[in-house]
């Protein structure tokens, strides 16, 4: 890519706000998060409709680049997060993040399986957390999108397990949408294809709007989760 068009990619607004200060986002790490806007799926509990609806983006990524080279030595980690990170071109940006001195973590649902293969195949990024939305007979009704895109996420999933790059597994829980017989179906899953890390569960959060409308949630029993495959955490 020439270097007017990194330019030019760079100039782009594509973020929508940033956090600048984060313990808990990147484990081990201080860092910010990087919020871009749009998303390729339409989850039904997501918290974050102001972004994937978006028209319109607050920042470019120079803008954030501007503000990162003021952290150098505070920040050891940058989040980039969304929406969807990676329906946006961000090998330029995440090159100027690496010269800056700073660990890249994508927050990402898998789907673009191979943008995510030419970022790691660069070493722009150093951690992935990867949302597992659903089984694959829930993934329509949770994402609205095509259920042939959970095979995409499971070849994003297959990919990292086999190259042996470091990313966690993560699962936001609506007890109005999935059960705990699904979440032992997709630890079975991951399991089988060779995951070996914790298996984290996160619960909805509550808000006054979501893509979903979603205004009541039920808690999961942990009870009954299968535990003797992968260890599970709470968020």
């Amino acid at each position: 890519m020439s270097i007017d068009k990194e330019n030019n990619l760079l100039n782009q607004k594509v973020v929508y706000d940033f956090t600048k200060f984060t313990t808990t986002d990147y484990t081990g790490e201080l860092a910010c998060i990087i919020w871009h806007i749009s998303c390729n799926l339409r989850c039904t509990y997501c918290y974050n409709d102001n972004i994937v609806f978006a028209k319109e983006a607050k920042y470019s990524h120079n803008d954030i680049l501007e503000f990162l080279k003021t952290r150098k030595n505070l920040l050891s980690g940058v989040v980039l997060s969304g929406g969807e990170a990676s329906m946006h071109n961000l090998k330029p940006f995440c090159k100027e993040i690496k010269k800056l001195g700073f660990k890249i973590k994508l927050d990402t649902n898998g789907i673009n399986t191979q943008k995510l293969k030419e970022l790691i195949e660069e070493n722009l990024i150093d951690f992935i957390s990867l949302d597992f939305k659903s089984t694959k007979d829930k993934f329509e009704n949770i994402t609205q999108r095509k259920s042939s895109l959970y095979d995409c996420f499971i070849k994003t999933l297959t990919y990292l397990i086999k190259i042996e790059f470091s990313f966690e597994l993560r699962t936001t829980f609506n007890g109005t949408l999935l059960n705990e017989d699904d979440i032992n179906e997709m630890i079975k899953i991951a399991y089988n294809l060779g995951y070996k890390n914790s298996f984290y569960i996160q619960n909805f959060l509550q808000t006054d709007s979501n893509i979903g409308n979603i205004d009541k949630n039920i808690e999961i029993n942990r009870d009954k989760l299968v535990k003797n495959l992968l260890k599970i955490e709470y968020r």
